[in-house]
């Protein structure tokens, strides 16, 4: 992996790419939909996203069927990991970080076997 710190800060800078890195620290694997409901955004801005940052490296993505899952990618260097869940942390109580994670707690109909419906 070839990440470069301006490459992290970079992505970090931008609020959707952070709400969204954000919620997959906190959740583990998101699919697309359940960004789409927490972040209120829709389809081709939340893939524009985490296309970016699946390009940079510090997401990964599977498919189940239709469906695209994303989740930090578990090669991201120590310093990037430890970058991610210090600021995780440290939003934790803070808005809009929390707010995305009450939203997305409350979807109704999350993925299980099927996603979004």
């Amino acid at each position: 992996m070839n990440l470069t710190p301006d490459h992290l800060f970079r992505a970090l800078a931008d609020p959707t790419r952070l709400r969204s890195l954000v919620l997959l620290q906190r959740e583990d694997e998101l699919c697309v939909c359940e960004l789409m409901h927490a972040l209120d955004m829709i389809q081709p801005k939340i893939s524009r996203h985490l296309a970016i940052l699946r390009e940079a490296g510090m997401v990964t993505d599977r498919r189940a069927g239709q469906w695209v899952y994303y989740r930090l990618n578990p090669d991201l260097p120590d310093w990037a990991q430890t970058v991610i869940a210090a600021t995780t942390a440290g939003v934790r109580d803070v808005a809009p970080y929390t707010d995305d994670h009450a939203v997305l707690a409350g979807m109704p109909n999350r993925p299980g076997a099927s996603c979004c419906a």
